[in-house]
Formats: C-alpha cells, structure tokens, sequence
C-alpha cells in the first residue's frame, strides 16, 4: 500500500482548493465570478467533455488571459492530454506549424482569434478539432461527464511550451507534473501567495504556462484576476478596483504601469515578480515610490519559468537606494526547490566567486524540462552534462549571488574588449528622459563591431544622441557608449521581451545610413556612424 508516496501533480490544487475554500472567490473576469467550487466542478466537466474528442493527443489552447485560459490549465491535463498553450501574437503560419509540430487533435479558441484559426488550419493537412469559445465551449462543459484522470508517474508529460524560435522553428519544452507541482509551490512561497491575495494577470498565460502561476495562485486558495490585454489604464483601474496584491511582468510591462497617466502610490504593498530582461535601476526606483515591492526572477521555457530569485537579505535595507537598486537587478540564487546555479567558464570548471570572471549560467533540478518534443539532439546539445546551459553570460558574486551579464549571443567585442549590452543599457536607462532601451552590436570596420543603442523616450521628453553618449561615458569606459543611437518603439515578443533580432536585421538594413552624427574624442573611435 503506497500509504508514504502520492504522485505529484499541480492539478491537486484545485481539489485542495475547493475543499478548503470552495465559496472564496476564485476567478473574477469581467463580470464573471467563479468560486473555487465552481471552478472545480466547471474543470471537470470540460475535462471530460475534452476527454471524448482527443484520444490522449495534445489538446491546444489560443485564448487570452481569460477564465478560459485558467480553466484549461486544470481541465486539459485532467482529461489525459498535454495541454499546448499557443502564443497568442503568432502569424497563422507559426500557429500551424505548432499544432502540427505538436500533433494537436483539438484547439480551443477565442472568437477574437477565429481569423487567425481559419487561416492556420487552412493551412494543414490534418487540423484539430476546433472548439470555439462560446456556446461551443460551454456544450463541451455541459454535456461533459466530470473527469479526473491523475497521472501514476508524476513525470509524465504535463504540457508542451514551444520557445520564440528567433533563430529557427520553436522548440517544443517539454514539462512534467512533478516539475509544475514544486515550481508552483516555490512561485507560492517566495512571492507571498495566500488566501487573501488577489493576482492580477499581467503575464501571459501562455508564457511557461504562466511561470506556473496559476496552480501557485490555486494552491494558496488566492483571485485570479484576469486581463485580457495589457493596457495600463485598465491596470491601474484593476488594482485600485480589486485590491490588488501580486501581478507579474517584464520590466517593459513595469515600465507601462510605472509611467501611465494614472499612476499613482497604492494604499497597499503590491508583490511585483519581474523577468525575461533585468529590471533597470530607473524602473525599480519608479515602482518603489508608488508602493510596488519588485522581486527578480530569472529562469527560461526550459526551466518552468523563474527558477532563480534575487532574495532580498534584510541587511540590503540600510543600503542608500541607488545599492538597493543594483542589488534588486541581480538574477540571485536558486529558487527554494532547484539546485544551487554555477557560472560555468568554456574551460567546463566552475567561475571563482569574484564578481568579474565570466561563464555560462548553468541549471539542474526538478524544474528543468524533460527535454525538447521530438528532437533529442537539441535536448543533448542543451544540457550535455546533466546541466543546462541557458546562453546567458554571468558572474558568480562572493555572496552566491549571480548576476547576468548578457545573452551569450548579445555581447558585444569590439576591439577585442567584451562591452555587455545589459551594462550598457543600464547606464542608458537611467538617464531621466529614457523610458526603454535595446543596445545591440553594429559591425564597424576598425573595431569589428561597436555598441548601438536604440532608445524610447517618455512622453514629452527631448535628447540628443550626443546627449545619451555623454550620459553613458559619464558612467561607463568611454568605448562602451554607443556608436549610433536611435529614436523610437522598440520591436517586442507577446511577453514584453526586446526583439534584439528584429533591431540587428534593421540595423543590416540601415548599414550605411547614419543614425547619429557623433564626434568623439574617444581612443576607441566613436565616429560618425
């Protein structure tokens, strides 16, 4: 008798849930309330109703953050399928590709979508099954007889997350239930979730199944609030309305909520998770006077979302704001259910703890994926020692801490010197008519290839490419500045992440076209672009 042992499975929270707190509000959508209770009783029935029309193939998801988008991630797994959350910004082409790559039998879908839908399944040869949310959706519930199938080895596959796939097709990450389970009880932990917390659903659902946060949000018995689209207004309206306590978001969302016309200091803390980009110290003074208490977080689609935490250490509260900020921005130490993080150098031996000798950052433990679908090799590639390799670029800090330094792919070497571009864009960002900035490298026909920063500015505000660069080599060595820099919106991913991509193919494209007229009196040679 297994009296010790019950396989893990982040779909239990709802059943905790409703059991311990089934009259508590657990969705609010709209006008739409849920309690837990209902929310169990509705995830069963669509479990079964989904059970009848996949044969034990993935079952994809095309919604907005909606109580449809939370409803799938319990009832999915429960009908006996993987769920397949598909990013909601793809082309048809891109979405096609998933549901094939995948093997999709059903996708469910938002009436805003129905475009989108008809043009990707035009496309196949053997497109799912296609559930419309509505009176379709609801059939599904209505008819379906209330379904709870648990998995016998708690690391079977739970779901499919597919990467951006900038360089190529995505890669479909393949997540486990164990891995879900304790990736959401340390979301839980670490973040402060209980019954009396209410999140707000800024990050996108499909995103790392929303860096598991809504078995976290479940299993503390907590609100969900749901948000189709990320507009600010409607932010600041959902926070004051609702007594918001937690959301989450890259710092491209922290920046649209910091600097909205109705922002404003909140009556109560509100626990902000941030990651995909370290969070300037501009933006974390900003958040700080309206009342956002922000924790980073770091981790990838491989790793179940954040699986590292900059822990905030109470001795860091005498520190002046300016510390405070730069400590914040660190990627910090393992979450409390991974395996401590090393900083590993290209010699395959671990980076002294000295602040300044770089490496690749490198994971392993219960929340790293059990590989990628269909294609051992990328799967061998990524971790061929047991521990993945992210692609990041850090340091490991005398205090355990690591810090990123860049993408592996984003550092710039001109010269022969490494210019981080996360370095750069921090000096860039902390100038007070910046709201955003992306640095990538350009090529240069003496240095090899030179900084260029693209930059957003606050509303209203005027400066000059001259001005940015005096700005940065105030703070930096004067060959870091930027050589070009231009003005504008910069191109981004559904979760806020900077397209550096698009910016390098713009800048290919540009070649030959100055961006800046900068004199320099720079060893370096920032010249005239």
């Amino acid at each position: 008798m297994a009296l010790s042992y019950e396989p893990l499975s982040p779909t239990s929270f709802l059943d905790r849930a409703a059991a311990a707190h089934g009259t508590r509000t657990a969705v609010v959508d709209g006008d739409l309330r849920l309690t837990y209770a209902e929310l169990r009783d509705r995830c069963r029935r669509l479990a079964g109703g989904l059970a009848a029309l996949h044969s034990g193939r993935p079952v994809a998801v095309l919604v907005p953050n909606t109580h449809v988008g939370l409803e799938a991630t319990f009832a999915v797994p429960w009908s006996g399928a993987p769920l397949v959350a598909v990013n909601t910004r793809l082309a048809a082409g891109e979405v096609a590709w998933i549901l094939e790559h995948s093997r999709a039998s059903v996708l469910v879908h938002d009436p805003v979508f129905d475009d989108l839908v008809a043009d990707a399944l035009g496309r196949m040869a053997e497109p799912p099954q296609a559930v419309r949310v509505g009176a379709d959706y609801e059939r599904l519930i209505t008819w379906g007889e209330p379904t709870a199938i648990t998995p016998d080895d708690e690391r079977a596959l739970l779901s499919i997350n597919y990467t951006s796939g900038t360089t190529g097709n995505p890669k479909g990450v393949m997540y486990h239930h164990r891995g879900a389970y304790l990736q959401a009880l340390a979301m839980a932990g670490h973040t402060g979730l209980s019954p009396s917390s209410v999140h707000l659903w800024t990050l996108p659902m499909f995103h790392c199944n929303g860096w598991c946060f809504p078995w976290a949000v479940t299993a503390a018995a907590g609100t969900h609030v749901c948000l189709p689209r990320v507009e600010p207004a409607r932010i600041w309206e959902l926070v004051r309305d609702h007594g918001v306590t937690h959301l989450n978001g890259a710092p491209t969302v922290l920046s649209m909520i910091a600097h909205a016309p109705e922002a404003g200091p909140v009556e109560t803390t509100v626990r902000v998770a941030t990651g995909g980009a370290p969070p300037s110290p501009a933006i974390l003074r900003r958040m700080a006077e309206l009342g956002f208490e922000v924790t980073h977080l770091y981790g990838l689609t491989e790793t179940f979302g954040p699986a590292m935490i900059c822990d905030w250490q109470s001795e860091w509260n005498d520190l002046d704001s300016d510390a405070q900020a730069r400590m914040k921005a660190r990627q910090g130490v393992a979450n409390m259910i991974s395996c401590a993080a090393r900083v590993i150098t290209d010699d395959g031996t671990d980076a002294p703890a000295d602040g300044e000798t770089t490496g690749q950052i490198a994971l392993r433990g219960n929340n790293v994926m059990l590989g990628y679908l269909r294609d051992d090799q990328a799967t061998r590639d990524a971790a061929p020692d047991g521990w993945f390799r992210t692609g990041d670029i850090g340091v490991m800090h005398p205090d355990g801490y690591v810090e990123l330094r860049d993408r592996a792919k984003d550092v710039i070497i001109s010269g022969g010197e490494n210019i981080a571009s996360v370095e750069v864009e921090q000096a860039i960002a902390d100038h007070p008519a910046v709201l955003e900035v992306a640095v990538i490298a350009v090529p240069d026909e003496r240095w090899g290839e030179v900084p260029a920063a693209y930059v957003t500015l606050h509303e209203g505000a005027t400066v000059t490419a001259e001005e940015i660069v005096e700005h940065v080599r105030g703070r930096l060595a004067r060959f870091k500045a930027p050589k070009r820099v231009e003005f504008g919106e910069l191109p981004k991913t559904s979760t806020g992440k900077v397209q550096k991509y698009v910016l390098r193919e713009r800048a290919t494209q540009d070649q030959g076209r100055a961006s800046a007229d900068i004199d320099s009196q720079s060893s370096h040679g920032i010249v005239q672009s």
